[in-house]
């Protein structure tokens, strides 16, 4: 489990938020077997629905970002729960491209041109659903443009996610700066100064830096206390009753074929990859329930 620290300065004008989610990628990267910029791209947005997740006030909020793009990747979805605890899946989780210009991974090449849909489950009746085009595919230039024009907040977000030779997560993180109502010009500019030589995530976390220590860097001009420390993991909620639930939802005619074709339907979750079987007398059971 990573350290999620979420901060704000002393003078109540800048809040912060920081992940250490190298467990969540790693986690991630095993379970989905994932090439090197597909772990790249799926951590980077893994760690900023945790990042945005933890900022929900309620108990059984969530929030979902799904990345409709025209790369190789296909689609992109992360969900967090109000804990910051993430899981995902991906449409192509074997993606070879070559570096980019930079040397690093072409994150932004192997998402491409599309939308960043978000979508927060606060417990009322309908969610809310905001949309923003895709500015570069890299993930956090995209999350920084969705808090800009949805949601009217000024917001600087980091991501990195660092991949071993052999496919395996060296470190991954995340930060997320955001402007609060009362601030000024002032500390607009303070921000901008102190965020203008700012390393990249992974190589401070490669340098031994802790969610603090990266807040304390990216705030330099500030003083900076802490809200809450708490830890957040990859963690999926799926469970044999929920998949009764998904079985049902496809219908009475369609759970009938499916009784009848085979003798064990297997249901595999996207998340999580676990499978559950469920016999053709099963099946007939959930008909039965839902006459």
């Amino acid at each position: 489990m990573g350290e999620l620290l979420r901060c704000i300065t002393t003078d109540g004008l800048v809040a912060a938020t920081a992940l250490d989610a190298t467990d969540i990628a790693a986690v991630f990267e095993q379970i989905h077997k994932t090439s090197a910029v597909v772990t790249a791209a799926q951590g980077r947005l893994l760690t900023a629905a945790s990042l945005m997740g933890c900022q929900l006030k309620e108990s059984g909020n969530s929030i979902t970002l799904r990345i409709n793009g025209d790369g190789p990747i296909g689609s992109l979805v992360a969900v967090s729960d109000w804990q910051g605890n993430v899981r995902g899946y991906c449409a192509n989780p074997i993606v070879e491209l070559p570096l980019n210009a930079k040397g690093k991974l072409d994150v932004g090449t192997a998402v491409g041109k599309g939308t960043l849909f978000v979508t927060k489950d606060l417990g009322l009746k309908e969610p809310y659903n905001g949309a923003v085009a895709l500015v570069s595919g890299e993930i956090a230039e995209d999350i920084t443009a969705y808090y800009a024009e949805s949601e009217q907040i000024p917001t600087v977000c980091a991501l990195g996610v660092l991949v071993n030779p052999d496919l395996t997560v060296r470190c991954a993180g995340g930060l997320l700066i955001q402007l609060l109502p009362a601030a000024g010009e002032d500390t607009i500019s303070a921000v901008e100064d102190s965020i203008k030589d700012l390393p990249p995530i992974t190589a401070m976390m490669q340098e031994g830096m802790q969610p603090f220590d990266i807040v304390k860097r990216a705030l330099k001009n500030f003083d900076v206390e802490v809200l809450s420390k708490d830890r957040a993991a990859y963690k999926c909620n799926c469970n044999r009753e929920r998949v009764k639930r998904v079985l049902k939802s496809i219908g009475k005619e369609d759970l009938l074929q499916l009784a009848k074709e085979q003798k064990i339907t297997e249901v595999d979750c996207h998340f999580c990859k676990k499978s559950y079987a469920f016999s053709s007398e099963e099946l007939m059971q959930l008909v039965e329930q839902e006459k």
